[in-house]
């Protein structure tokens, strides 16, 4: 939801003719942003989420490859190619989860408590439709995820990667390939820094995309992590 301008100087990328406009409520196989780099300037670019391999027949093996995880990252047929140097941010200001209750699956909002954005450590890949190589390439990506902290654990089993500022850097760099070194970046982020509430149903159709999924289920509630809305 954070504006372009803004995202272009916390993560210092070009702009050409990025489609961006504020969004709420965003499923596998629509469009995100990302933030990769091509050694000497990093750039901002919408890719299909759910990662599309250059051999697939069709989009549908995409729906299957949402995201990969840390663990075996670098042995997994398809991510290992892609780890040495097509790695990306995948920048959001939140994401959601599903939490079971005794009344149900809920959903969750979970974001940094200085609500500011992030970016995902992610892969990213190109496709064609066999026989035609003369169309523009696909650009898809998927989101790394790891073991849960202790703000996530009673959420789900698993959370995305959220990388330092630090480690963006590092992870950007197509110079470096050491998979020891990476690996070591796929880490569950701070629970001390993020914060978590329950959000409406809304969110559970990605039809639903405005400022609505957002808010608190209970207005004015404190959400665990303490942070005050």
């Amino acid at each position: 939801t954070t504006d372009l301008s803004f995202l272009q100087s916390r993560f210092g990328f070009e702009v050409e003719e990025v489609p961006f406009a504020p969004r709420y409520n965003i499923a596998p196989t629509q469009d995100v942003l990302t933030v990769y780099s091509d050694r000497s300037r990093r750039w901002a670019k919408t890719m299909r989420w759910g990662l599309v391999p250059f051999w697939a027949k069709d989009l549908s093996v995409g729906n299957r490859m949402i995201n990969a995880r840390a663990e075996t990252v670098v042995e997994n047929r398809v991510f290992r190619q892609l780890f040495p140097k097509q790695r990306c941010l995948v920048v959001a200001d939140s994401f959601y989860e599903w939490k079971q209750t005794p009344q149900g699956k809920v959903p969750m909002r979970i974001m940094l408590k200085t609500g500011e954005p992030f970016g995902f450590a992610g892969l990213w890949s190109t496709w064609r439709p066999r026989g035609n190589q003369d169309m523009d390439p696909l650009y898809s990506c998927t989101i790394i995820t790891t073991v849960p902290n202790e703000l996530m654990e009673p959420i789900h089993n698993r959370m995305p990667v959220i990388l330092s500022r630090e480690a963006e850097s590092l992870w950007l760099d197509t110079a470096r390939s050491d998979s020891g070194e990476l690996r070591e970046l796929l880490l569950p982020y701070s629970a001390q820094e993020m914060v978590a509430y329950q959000v409406s149903s809304m969110v559970n159709s990605p039809r639903n995309n405005d400022p609505r999924c957002i808010e608190p289920v209970q207005a004015g509630a404190n959400p665990q992590g303490h942070l005050g809305l």
